[in-house]
């Protein structure tokens, strides 16, 4: 197509192409020509009878008449070619025409679709999720933390939940008491209260810090809960109780403090049961992530009354959130603490981020919401 254009628009192309049209049929011309000089006034014709091949003078009056007729057979293939170097032009001129509008709408189709992936989730921004409060800058589920993503305006903030011996419920991961206890074996369901306090005293004095690392559930609910949208609480089962008697317990915790916005979820599908068995008030969800033991995704569809969905970031794409959005089902993407995975997940339009540097996150929103409104994004559509 390029090619045509540039035959047709180069400089004096189209005046190139008609003279050398011309120049040809005036050789043909001059040839022609030629051959009437040497029969000027004869005519060959064939016998009938004989096959013989016989001249035939002619008069002065048909002479004339043959050269006119010599005349008009050149000047219509002289014409021909301008006729059809017309038609090239008019193919030209459409192609003109209609080929910039076409191309250009299919452009700009495309650049609102990018704009939209971009700029999309500003109609509905997704929540803010502190994993274990502000972990990146102070200790996971320690009060400092979780001021810390008070501090900061998120949206919501997830807590760990661990029982240990004794049967309290603490703001705990096992990773953490094993960086506490420097013991890369321990599990809070091993040690009592006591035990575990007393190793987070002297984690907390070799860090010089003031602030307790070791919280109950009930005393990081009673600062939470009233400052943020919603409250997860991610139930740890482990030895040596497991499931047993911990829902109840989880339950008795949230009907105190009067945490009404408590989101339960955990890797336990049972405890997940329980929860929704037990409490028709307190909103449950369950974990999608790879399964350690196949090295595949945990089934989607597994539990109808649940509201909300934990999903393992790397797994989630526009087809997953499709099949929950489908089932009245929110998508919650955890652990998302690279900024490349934060862009993603905002392109995919989840319906709330599990970070452990939600500071990071909030400073990415921003700055996305002010490009797109620099570009013309429209909040209103």
């Amino acid at each position: 197509m390029y090619g045509l254009l540039s035959q047709c628009f180069t400089k004096n192309g189209i005046h190139k192409l008609i003279s050398k049209r011309i120049k040809k049929r005036r050789k043909q011309k001059i040839r022609t020509h030629r051959v009437q000089v040497f029969v000027p006034s004869a005519s060959v014709i064939h016998s009938a009878g004989t096959g013989d091949i016989k001249m035939v003078r002619l008069g002065r009056r048909q002479q004339p008449f043959v050269q006119r007729q010599s005349n008009q057979s050149s000047i219509r293939r002289l014409i021909a070619p301008s006729k059809r170097s017309f038609r090239l032009i008019l193919i030209c001129l459409a192609f003109v025409t209609f080929f910039p509008p076409i191309f250009f709408h299919f452009r700009l189709r495309r650049f609102h679709q990018m704009q939209l992936k971009k700029c999309g989730w500003l109609d509905g921004s997704p929540l803010v999720c502190a994993h274990g409060g502000d972990s990146t800058n102070e200790f996971p589920n320690s009060m400092a933390a979780y001021r810390s993503a008070l501090r900061s305006q998120v949206d919501c903030v997830e807590i760990d939940v661990s029982r240990s011996l004794d049967g309290v419920l603490l703001a705990l991961h096992d990773r953490d008491l094993q960086r506490i206890s420097g013991n890369i074996t321990s599990k809070v369901g091993h040690l009592s209260m006591k035990e575990i306090k007393k190793l987070g005293t002297s984690f907390q004095f070799a860090q010089k810090s003031h602030d307790q690392v070791i919280t109950t559930i009930e005393d990081a609910l009673t600062l939470v809960s009233n400052s943020v949208r919603q409250v997860i609480l991610d139930a740890k089962v482990g030895p040596p109780s497991y499931e047993k008697g911990l829902a109840k317990d989880i339950l008795s915790v949230i009907e105190r403090t009067k945490c009404y916005n408590c989101l339960v979820w955990a890797k336990s599908d049972n405890l997940v049961r329980d929860i929704i068995r037990l409490s028709s008030n307190v909103m449950a969800g369950y974990i999608i992530m790879v399964d350690p033991s196949t090295g595949f995704r945990t089934n989607l569809l597994r539990i109808r009354k649940a509201e909300v969905v934990g999903v393992y970031h790397p797994l989630i794409d526009e087809k997953l959130v499709r099949t929950f959005r489908g089932r009245n089902k929110r998508v919650f993407a955890w652990t998302v603490d690279d900024e490349d995975s934060m862009r993603k997940m905002l392109h995919e339009r989840v319906d709330a981020v599990v970070t452990s540097n939600p500071i990071l996150f909030q400073r990415l929103m921003q700055d996305i919401r002010t490009q797109c409104l620099e570009e013309g994004f429209s909040l209103i559509r």
